[in-house]
């Protein structure tokens, strides 16, 4: 009796070896469901103005992707925080049925009946918060239970698959659009029959036992949301919103007893530093494609979307294939000199683009595979940068930090952006020698080269201080 009771409380997973075998099997799974997860966003991101066209409603078609990305932004951080407290079995298949019910509804509501923009948007919104478990939990799973050498083959392996689905993305959506966008809803739904093994995989440990703290999270989800919608629609009063939530989210974790995160959280100076790294590189994260885009409609004369798609998905494509080799990379030459060559590369991408202007699509084309090739070297040695500041036991939420971080330092760049690129502003004249529409964005494409030359100016006067403990 009691030998059957120690052998059925063993777990796989705490074993440092076995650990490792089981972590790997369930981040195949996990990486496989994001990748599908995502793939479906940039699909309809590609096609929202056709969706809304059918739909009849084609002012309000943008809410197709504004709506989905805030639950993005919000849900990012929860999923990522709760690995700390509860079950990771229950977040998956809580993000897997729900991925499935939306898949299913879009789908059905869409095709077999009239489709509808909120419809659409219901299914969008259910789909975004069921794939993103998968894409938390596997950053849980890689920060706590894979051996550092494998660490940084995985988070790249993360980025790589983002931008692999970024691209197929783009001609899947175009595919589909030509037959059917409802078709775009299905694309994830096969994710369900990845639980029974996913249930097998993942471990069995329910977090660490202590009570979640709701409260605290709708405070703080709240302060997101509001936060976020003021980027996309520039409404004081949302922004004021948010800043009197995280006041009070400020107050609670100084009251509160047991609050998912403590002020102490706060005054680790390592991970602040650390995170602020994020902050800058990655404030320009999603500011390359519109430019692109931009650039071949107003400088080279390119109305024709696909053949723009034909050109950027290439710069997906490095960053998918960098963002692979980036675990080896760390190996070969470390993380704080990959670091350094991923910044350099966003660097000579931006102000390289801003120089070829005039030249032509194939040198534009040369310059953003420049900086993507950045981009997907800069995941894996940040991410794994910031997260070693913290504890094991704050894994979690230090995750959940960085996607919050990540998710809403990128709208507040392209909000930012958007609006100089639709202004004249920066129209009359430029350090490459241009002038009008070519001034414009090579301006922007200047001024986003000095931001991430300011991320690696903070890295190497911080670099000793942040890795001191390691």
């Amino acid at each position: 009796m009691t030998e059957s009771i120690t052998t059925a409380a063993v777990d796989p997973f705490d074993d440092p070896e076995t650990s490792n075998k089981m972590a790997v099997r369930a981040l195949i799974f996990l990486l496989i469901t994001f990748i599908l997860g995502t793939l479906c966003l940039q699909g309809f991101n590609l096609v929202f103005q056709q969706v809304g066209k059918d739909v009849g409603a084609v002012q309000q078609a943008s809410l197709i992707t504004a709506l989905p990305s805030i639950v993005l932004g919000i849900v990012c951080f929860i999923y990522g925080s709760l690995g700390d407290f509860v079950s990771l079995k229950k977040l998956v298949v809580g993000g897997l049925a729900v991925l499935f019910v939306g898949s299913i509804f879009g789908f059905v509501a869409n095709f077999f009946f009239d489709a509808n923009l909120w419809t659409v948007i219901i299914a969008r919104i259910l789909q975004t918060a069921g794939e993103q478990v998968a894409g938390s939990v596997y950053l849980v799973i890689t920060t706590k239970y894979l051996k550092p050498s494998l660490k940084v083959v995985f988070f790249g392996l993360f980025t790589a698959g983002y931008q692999l689905s970024a691209a197929i993305g783009v001609f899947a959506a175009g595919l589909l659009s030509s037959i059917a966008w409802q078709y775009l809803f299905l694309i994830p739904a096969v994710t369900i029959f990845f639980m029974p093994v996913l249930l097998r995989c993942l471990p069995s440990k329910s977090g660490n036992g202590e009570k979640v703290d709701w409260l605290g999270f709708t405070i703080f989800g709240l302060a997101t949301a509001f936060l976020t919608l003021f980027f996309s629609y520039s409404k004081w009063w949302l922004l004021l919103v948010a800043v009197v939530l995280f006041a009070g989210f400020a107050v609670y974790i100084n009251k509160a007893q047991n609050p998912f995160v403590t002020p102490a959280f706060f005054k680790n100076i390592r991970w602040i530093m650390a995170i602020c790294l994020i902050l800058v590189f990655y404030f320009n994260n999603y500011c390359m494609s519109p430019i692109f885009n931009a650039i071949c409609r107003d400088v080279f004369g390119i109305t024709n979307s696909a053949t723009v798609s034909m050109h950027i998905v290439w710069a997906f494509l490095v960053a998918a294939f960098f963002g692979t080799t980036s675990g080896a990379i760390v190996d070969k030459i470390g993380r704080q000199t990959t670091l350094i060559i991923a910044a350099c590369l966003m660097i000579v991408g931006f102000a390289g683009s801003a120089f070829v202007i005039s030249t032509g699509i194939i040198a534009l084309t040369l310059m953003a595979c420049v900086f993507y090739a950045g981009v997907g070297l800069m995941y894996s040695p940040v991410v794994s940068t910031v997260l070693d500041t913290l504890p094991k036991e704050q894994s979690g939420r230090g995750v959940g930090m960085n996607d919050l971080v990540m998710n809403v330092t990128g709208s507040i760049g392209i909000a930012i952006f958007g609006g100089l690129m639709s202004s004249d502003a920066l129209a009359g004249g430029s350090l490459v020698g241009v002038t009008g529409h070519q001034a414009v964005y090579s301006n922007l494409l200047l001024i986003a080269a000095a931001i991430a030359l300011l991320g690696l100016v903070i890295y190497l006067a911080f670099r000793k201080r942040i890795y001191a403990e390691n």
